[in-house]
């Protein structure tokens, strides 16, 4: 079989398999064994031993147990809670504030726990009720829970980082202090949208009552913003602080935070031994998940680049002649594209094998590069129709909120994000001096 068959024969199977409904880890696998077997015969089980052992072999990995396990402690807690209800009363003199607040809180929340699930429906359950309450805009409200809580696997520490960093031979620390500004940049951009839309139109995001902020005292409320600011403080400079100091590795400091998160369960006194139990069945959960996607994901990357479709791709993409940024462009075009019907993980995993190359000898700082990706990805958590955001919010929103709402409030912050990426693209040291500064 020639390359450009088994290129095109892959891609057509894969979203066949994808619109028939197939988990995404059995459809990657039994292409890879299909046309394994077509080129190579029985031949190809050895290579899908070699590529599952070396993707199994990396130390970095162990990083992601950790790092969910914290993420579900954390969530047991009850940190968000008492957050959001202070930064509710923080922000609530301005129009759309409480949106603002789910943002302020999405954005700390995302920098313990790297994974949008835990804080689109945390957040979620904690504040649409409360959009409600007030008079809120239904797809404001909606949207900002939504695009908050993507943050989380932007922000450092995040999983789709470090699989990136294990798939791209990149030091996690320095992926981690690359996408810092850049989240920092997509909280901004919202609370901007959000704040400019509701001085617009009033009625989107009424302001609380006098009353109601008379209720909590200046005084009272800077207390409580130290007391729920201290928690995530312990949480970001044990984790990150270790990894930046070189005191840890990540998968040291990965550690380091579900020890922390498992004594700010107990010291909330939200510790319970069905939580526990519960946090380690999810965490094993969700690992087996991503662990089966990324081995089978190697045997579709091994077959696909052993028969040249990764020569295939790159000589599709240099003939198109449009120089090096018209290439960055069609790259991200590319990644948009899937995001509407992948999940991060195998976006990675097919696409990494393929770009990383062409970037390097385009000229593309690789760390540069790699972050813009991770930013081009917020995109595909809100782009229908198999954004993961959506369904999430969908799954824990009042009856009050349509899907419609839902989808239809989450457009104007993946425009948001796309304004994130020409952002960074435009001035590149937004990623790299913290990368170059913090991580030598």
């Amino acid at each position: 079989m020639s390359a450009e068959f088994i290129t095109i024969g892959m891609f057509v199977g894969l979203l066949i398999g994808l619109f028939m409904g197939h988990p995404l880890a059995f459809v990657l696998g039994g292409l890879a064994t299909i046309f394994g077997y077509l080129g190579w015969g029985p031949a190809c089980f050895y290579l899908f031993l070699n590529q599952i052992w070396g993707t199994m072999d990396s130390y970095i990995l162990v990083c992601i147990p950790l790092f969910i396990l914290m993420a579900q402690l954390l969530d047991q807690s009850g940190v968000a809670e008492d957050l959001f209800d202070t930064m509710r009363y923080l922000f609530g003199p301005l129009r759309g504030g409480i949106a603002v607040a789910v943002v302020v809180v999405s954005t700390l929340f995302g920098a313990c726990t790297g994974i949008i699930g835990a804080s689109v429906v945390t957040m979620g359950l904690l504040s649409m009720p409360v959009f409600l309450k007030y008079g809120y805009n239904k797809r404001l409200a909606a949207g900002s829970v939504c695009a908050g809580g993507t943050l989380g696997i932007l922000i450092p520490p995040s999983i789709m980082l470090v699989v990136m960093a294990d798939q791209s031979a990149i030091s996690v620390g320095k992926l981690f202090a690359g996408a810092i500004l850049p989240g920092i940049i997509l909280a901004f951009l919202y609370i901007g949208y959000i704040i400019v839309r509701c001085a617009i139109r009033p009625q989107d995001g009424p302001a609380l009552s006098k009353e109601e902020r008379a209720g909590m005292p200046a005084g009272t409320l800077a207390l409580r913003v130290l007391k729920s600011m201290v928690p995530p403080v312990i949480l970001v400079v044990g984790v990150l602080g270790s990894i930046f100091a070189g005191i840890a590795t990540p998968t040291e400091a990965a550690a380091v935070g579900a020890v922390l998160a498992f004594v700010l369960t107990v010291a909330y006194g939200k510790f319970t031994w069905r939580g526990l139990a519960t946090a380690v069945i999810n965490t094993s959960k969700t690992t087996s998940m991503v662990v089966l996607i990324l081995a089978c994901a190697a045997c579709f990357s091994g077959v696909f680049m052993g028969s040249g479709g990764g020569e295939v791709v790159k000589s599709l993409i240099f003939g198109i002649g449009l120089g090096k940024w018209g290439t960055f462009i069609v790259m991200m075009v590319i990644l948009f594209f899937l995001g509407m019907f992948l999940d991060w993980i195998g976006i990675i995993m097919i696409c990494f094998p393929i770009f990383l190359p062409i970037a390097v000898e385009l000229g593309f700082d690789k760390v540069w590069f790699v972050v813009t990706i991770a930013v081009m990805l917020q995109d595909s958590f809100l782009t229908p129709p198999f954004g993961y955001a959506l369904f999430y919010l969908r799954g824990v929103a009042p009856p009050e909120v349509t899907t419609g709402d839902i989808y239809w409030g989450a457009f104007p912050f993946w425009r948001l994000m796309e304004l994130g990426l020409i952002t960074v693209v435009i001035w590149p040291e937004t990623i790299l001096w913290l990368a170059n500064t913090l991580v030598g």
